[in-house]
């Protein structure tokens, strides 16, 4: 199993880094370690609106594929979170660990 990692990083509307993070927190985090992904921590950069975050997926599923089962996953839908309220912009960046 090849394990990827992605940093994320969010430009949120303005007014809202607080609210979106706590969105994250409560709804978010706990249905990504249901469906087997690690987060490895979460920051805010308040002077650029953004939040920050990794994540990586190891298991017998590709991240993209385990990815879409969560976004297809009936939990997800009954959220009611539309990133699109809170997000103006995503960067999604693979990455590799060099320790």
């Amino acid at each position: 199993m090849r394990k990827t990692t992605q940093l994320r990083v969010y430009t949120v509307r303005e007014g809202l880094l607080d609210e979106w993070a706590d969105k994250w927190r409560e709804l978010i985090v706990p249905l990504r370690l249901e469906f087997g992904f690690e987060i490895h921590g979460a920051w805010l950069d308040r002077k650029r609106n953004q939040f920050v975050w990794a994540l990586s997926y190891a298991g017998p599923e590709s991240f993209a594929e385990r990815n879409a089962q969560y976004w297809a996953s009936p939990k997800r839908e009954s959220m009611g979170l539309d990133p699109k309220e809170y997000l103006v912009e995503t960067d999604v960046r693979e990455v590799d660990a060099l320790m």
